[in-house]
């Protein structure tokens, strides 16, 4: 056996009786509230050879590597993982907590010190219906999907969880409904944790401008998944635009994959919810299936609108530049129709984003499909 480490964000209540050494995370927003924010890591034990099985496992159409096998491997094993929570200290009204004493400073820091090491950092925000076990078996599954794609020139990838309270229950109608609400409410937390990376990340240029620390070669990304893109455009619409100084959202991520999302097919059309997230990355891209049996839970809710994971974008031609659409429904249909940023094509497509190969590279399963940012897998 060995040992994997995971970094992660949660609004979610801890278990246990230590909230520093908690047993595990549950299906409730925090006891301090919504917005509030635990950073920490966990570590927990694999097999290697259990892995590389399920890496390895081929299907028809080119598909290779079971990505919802491995995620259902690691989240049995993250039920005996050893979690620590970076601990914050208490304010009062005598002694003020500086930034360089914050959980939120320690945890940005370690992950920095990662990156050093020629590595790229993924974080990764989950949708409907998963829990805390689920969650992270969800990104370590991610995780070493991607890396697989890795070549020795390419940077490792570290993907990071932000967590919040998804029901991961199996009674669809109320279920949705309740992730649904806890998913806006959510929304609070991811905005402050960009704020402080955003405040981090300030920190660290000043301090390379007078030589004082070293800067990283490495890029921040980031990975939406269903309902995980609502909670990032709530958090746009209620706290990043509003805590942001100037005309500009803050560069932060050099890729953003919208996956399977579960927000309206508007979304990144100018004046809505996630029209300006092209100022907060390098490049972005949608990743839709029509045959997404998932989202159809949504019309349940009398959510009759298009969703952008079933279409794509509405009007392609009227969104930002930076965004490419991509239909992956050839290579998904009939095998899995949600989660198949884990899987064969779609995967290694994400993959060849995050290491900069150019979209309509040779070698690349997709070709164009209507003007030049649509896509479709072949």
């Amino acid at each position: 056996m060995e040992k994997v480490q995971l970094f992660f964000a949660t609004n979610r209540r801890h278990e246990g009786d230590n909230q520093w050494k908690p047993t595990s995370y549950g299906k409730k927003i925090s006891s301090s509230g919504h917005e509030n924010l635990r950073f920490g890591e966990l570590e927990l034990d694999f097999n290697p050879k259990t892995v590389q099985q399920y890496i390895d496992r081929q299907y028809g159409d080119g598909i290779i590597g079971d990505g919802e096998g491995l995620s259902n491997y690691f989240t049995e094993q993250s039920k005996q993982a050893d979690i620590t929570a970076y601990e914050d200290l208490t304010i009062t009204k005598e002694r003020r907590v500086e930034l360089e004493e914050s959980s939120s400073f320690q945890f940005f820091n370690n992950l920095k010190d990662l990156m050093m090491n020629t590595t790229d950092v993924l974080i990764y925000i989950h949708g409907f219906n998963v829990s805390w076990d689920e969650a992270v078996g969800g990104a370590l599954s991610l995780q070493y999907m991607l890396n697989s794609k890795r070549k020795n020139s390419d940077r490792e990838l570290k993907v990071v969880l932000f967590s919040w309270p998804s029901d991961g229950s199996m009674m669809p109608y109320i279920a949705y409904r309740s992730d649904r609400a806890d998913a806006r409410d959510s929304s609070k937390a991811v905005g402050r944790a960009i704020l402080k990376l955003k405040k981090y990340l300030a920190w660290l240029r000043a301090k390379a401008d007078k030589d004082e620390v070293q800067l990283c070669e490495g890029n921040i990304h980031l990975l939406c998944h269903s309902m995980g893109n609502y909670v990032l455009q709530k958090s746009l619409e209620d706290k990043v635009d509003g805590y942001s100084k100037g005309t500009s959202l803050p560069r932060i991520f050099s890729q953003v994959f919208l996956c399977s999302a579960d927000v309206k097919d508007d979304v990144l059309e100018v004046g809505k919810g996630l029209s300006r997230l092209h100022e907060m990355a390098s490049s972005i891209t949608v990743y839709y299936n029509h045959g997404d049996a998932a989202l159809a839970t949504s019309a349940y809710t009398k959510n009759l609108s298009e969703r952008l994971g079933h279409t794509g974008n509405a009007l392609p031609a009227s969104v930002h530049n930076k965004v490419h659409q991509v239909d992956c429904g050839p290579v998904v249909h009939g095998f899995v129709e949600h989660s198949y940023y884990l899987w064969g094509s779609v995967n290694r497509d994400i993959w060849q984003n995050v290491a900069g190969i150019p979209v309509d590279a040779v070698g690349r399963r997709r070709r164009r499909n209507g003007q030049n940012r649509e896509w479709v897998m072949v």
